[in-house]
């Protein structure tokens, strides 16, 4: 089967053109201009529009079980949603269970999937139990397609490893040319500030905030590159809120430090103040580590522009704000008698790409090029799926967002796709939205049409020995 896509404008990490894409079967097979019409299954006219990549959000939590429920995306909604918002692959988590192995975490993963995906997915795994045996797994599951590894210097007495473990963990992966993934806050102090705050009764949603300062962060983000650096490791810290951790990774990639960043949608948009809303509305917007300042985001959207930080994820984690009703599993107000007991995280996956396009192309904070570089392109490449994604080029898969970057829309929790009942963005009008997104080759959503089918999307097996951007 071919599709000829006509009249568009293809832009990618290095270039835009106005071409043609041609697509045989799944792939990128010709790009050129004036492209004979004749002989193609379909001829998709793209006049006016933008070809993008398929974006690529490589942090997401679908079907997490965590704070006794579970996020309320599985893999069928969170997956639609994200096609609809021109997000064609992610990479979520399978974690291992506490005394058990790896592979038993990855094979309970894939069956939580199983016949519900509908776009292009793979796994990180979040190592909880780090014994000798595991150790020595370690490599093997590269043979699962599985590159990255993930581990937590915060959730003191749950996740959080010691330096040591950690340690560990990085040299193992040097060798082997894995990729270590950390969620940098310092447990201890978080736990230690937890345990103070409820025992003088502030247990608000706002406190939150307080009990994880930006200094926790900025700490344990500096800890963490120093271990990457002298195990010789490749380091992704995920997540990113603050100057005080930003300024510690531009430090470490001064130096020559094998390291990366990313961080979340969320962080520009959502402050410390939200946390503090009346009527227990502040815990919509709990996550870890918390919203941060006003002065933050420049930051952030700084670091984003001049390649400080590499990447724009979501860590999609949602959850009912009003859980426990209509069908609906437990949700935010399982913490209602108390911070520590809300559910972390917030709903973003669908709303990524336009928010980032609106507000940073549109607000000339980068080009689209460079858009395309933080939402599709270095995901691609960090996490060793390029050029198979994250670009439009010949034998790459076809995926393929024709973005109109005129029209506009509003964002709300009545339109939107994801499983909860509200919305980080809830008001905001963007210009640029996806008109069409394509998945190797076949249109999944056209407009507001889903044409997508359960059991369409495929597990990429990512590919160790990945760049260092």
């Amino acid at each position: 089967m071919t599709t000829l896509i006509k009249n568009g404008t293809v832009v990618t990490a290095g270039d835009t053109v106005k071409a043609d894409v041609l697509i045989d079967g799944e792939q990128v097979s010709m790009i050129g201009k004036n492209l004979p019409g004749e002989g193609h299954d379909e001829v998709i006219d793209a006049q006016g529009l933008l070809l993008l990549p398929g974006g690529i959000d490589v942090h997401t939590h679908l079907e997490l079980h965590v704070s006794d429920t579970v996020s309320s995306d599985d893999f069928f909604t969170g997956q639609k949603a994200a096609a609809f918002g021109g997000t064609t692959t992610h990479i979520d988590f399978a974690a291992q269970p506490v005394g058990g192995s790896l592979r038993q975490g990855i094979d309970e993963r894939h069956a939580e999937a199983a016949g519900k995906v509908v776009i292009d997915y793979g796994f990180h795994l979040t190592i909880t139990d780090l014994r000798d045996e595991v150790m020595k797994e370690i490599p093997t599951i590269i043979n699962q397609g599985v590159t990255s590894l993930k581990l937590f210097t915060a959730y003191k007495g749950r996740m959080q490893v010691d330096d040591a473990t950690l340690f560990r963990a990085m040299m193992t992966a040097a060798e082997h040319g894995m990729l270590i993934m950390v969620h940098a806050e310092n447990g201890d102090v978080i736990a230690e500030l937890t345990s103070r705050l409820l025992a003088e009764g502030k247990t608000e949603p706002k406190y939150h905030a307080v009990a994880h300062p930006a200094l926790a962060e900025g700490e344990a983000t500096a800890r963490t590159i120093a271990l990457a650096g002298i195990a010789g490791a490749s380091l992704y810290v995920v997540h990113m809120t603050c100057e005080e951790a930003v300024e510690q990774l531009a430090l470490g990639r001064n130096k020559g430090l094998p390291v990366m960043g990313e961080t979340c949608t969320q962080y520009m948009f959502v402050f410390e103040d939200d946390l503090a809303r009346p009527n227990f509305e502040g815990a919509k917007f709990v996550c870890s580590p918390p919203a941060r300042r006003p002065k933050d985001a420049p930051i952030l959207w700084k670091a984003l522009a001049d390649n400080t930080l590499q990447v724009i994820s979501t860590d999609h984690c949602p959850f009912w704000f009003e859980g426990g009703v209509k069908g609906r599993v437990a949700g935010k107000e399982l913490g209602k008698s108390s911070f520590h007991k809300i559910p972390n995280g917030m709903p973003g996956l669908e709303d990524r790409m336009p928010v980032m396009w609106h507000n940073g192309v549109n607000g000339g904070r980068y080009s689209a090029n460079r858009f395309v570089e933080i939402t599709a392109t270095n995901p691609a490449k960090i996490f060793g799926l390029y050029p198979r994604k994250g670009t439009i080029a010949v034998g790459a898969d076809a995926d393929i967002v024709l973005w109109d970057p005129e029209k506009e829309h509003t964002i709300s929790a009545k339109t939107h796709h994801m499983n909860t009942d509200y919305n980080v963005y809830e008001g905001m009008t963007v210009k640029g939205w996806p008109a069409r997104t394509l998945l190797r080759g076949k249109s999944i959503v056209v407009g507001n049409e889903w044409r997508g089918k359960k059991g369409g999307g495929l597990f990429l097996r990512r590919r160790p020995n990945a760049e260092i951007l």
